[in-house]
């Protein structure tokens, strides 16, 4: 029997924040960590042609912000791949910047970090939420001015548009693991009510668990009945939030992203918040960051902050952890934890 340890890519920075379970992650496999110079993208793709790091049986990413230097995971990268390898463990909710279907037709399951970033996620969006219901970002600019007029402006006339979250209707695009801890927080923070889009209907108890939920069987049903809209599925490779479907939200309503920035056609965003179609919104994410929509920074009706919503240092602990756990699950067990293409992989 073999007793050669399965061999491990590890890009971008050496572990910080969870030296026991690197020691024990290093002690089941070989570690190679290439240095930044070797990571940019054209060293990166020809240290793969000629197979500098061999036959690899996994990548592994523990930060969001190193390890990245190579740039998209596409048809021009993943074929140079050795065929050993068959798991990419990687921190980070999202994952725009990896083409997780040409990596299944090479038999490589890519598993994300978002069970680890859930909690940050979803209390940014509380926040975002309360924002759009409470008109916090015109409060908040007129307080800042330093004007007076702009002061009294607001504090006279805010309130007319304000909201209590409680017993509105939450629409969530996508009750994964993110989704549904926003739904819980929602339904016990404002008693909201819970309605969703998904793929897939989920079981009653995972409706249960999300604060009673209710799934409505099209994109546009949700969107038509609800009062605030969070999108909080990854991004497909498409624009999901365009002006056709902008016109399919309830009239008046609110919308808050903490998913991706290109799920949304941003001009066609301005136009329905000038329109009225949507009275505010609450961003984390954008098409073009870090650059945000010139007109998205001129708008009191408009909660912006800089895609940090898994900005928690707990998060940072948790993707590093959940990456090095899922390729033991997957390496020594036989089965990853948070896999994303598993669906997509043939036999």
């Amino acid at each position: 029997m073999s007793t050669k340890k399965p061999v491990i890519l590890h890009i971008g920075d050496p572990i910080k924040h969870n030296p026991e379970v690197y020691e024990r992650f290093a002690s089941e496999f070989t570690v190679i960590r290439p240095e930044a110079e070797e990571r940019q993208r054209e060293p990166f793709l020809q240290a793969l042609r000629d197979r500098k790091w061999g036959d690899f049986d996994a990548v592994f990413r523990p930060f969001w912000n190193t390890g990245g230097e190579m740039g998209r995971w596409d048809k021009e990268l993943i074929p140079l791949l050795p065929k050993s390898m068959k798991i990419y463990a990687s921190a980070g909710a999202g994952y725009d910047w990896a083409d997780v279907d040409i990596l299944a037709e090479h038999g490589i399951l890519y598993c994300n970090g978002a069970r680890a970033s859930s909690e940050a996620v979803a209390d940014m969006a509380i926040f975002h939420i309360l924002s759009v219901f409470r008109n916090l970002a015109w409060s908040q600019l007129a307080a800042r001015s330093g004007d007076p007029a702009q002061w009294t402006e607001a504090h006279k006339h805010a309130t007319a548009t304000s909201h209590n979250p409680q017993n509105h209707i939450l629409g969530i695009i996508g009750l994964g693991n993110i989704g549904t801890v926003i739904a819980r927080k929602a339904f016990a923070c404002f008693g909201m009510k819970i309605h969703y889009f998904d793929v897939e209907r989920k079981t009653a108890s995972h409706e249960a668990e999300a604060g009673n939920a209710v799934f409505e069987a099209t994109l546009d049903d949700l969107l038509g009945v609800s009062d605030c809209v969070v999108l909080a599925t990854p991004f497909g490779g498409s624009v999901l939030i365009d002006s056709a479907r902008l016109t399919k939200f309830k009239h008046g309503s609110r919308f808050v992203n903490i998913a991706r920035g290109t799920l949304v056609d941003e001009d066609a965003l301005v136009a329905a918040l000038k329109s009225g179609q949507l009275h505010a919104a609450g961003l984390d994410v954008f098409a073009n960051e870090p650059r945000v929509h010139p007109e998205l920074c001129k708008m009191n009706n408009v909660t912006l902050t800089c895609h940090n919503a898994g900005g928690a240092i707990e998060t940072n602990f948790g993707f590093e952890r959940l990456a090095m756990e899922n390729i033991e699950a997957f390496l020594l067990q036989g089965k990853a934890l948070t896999p994303v293409n598993a669906h997509l992989i043939k036999g």
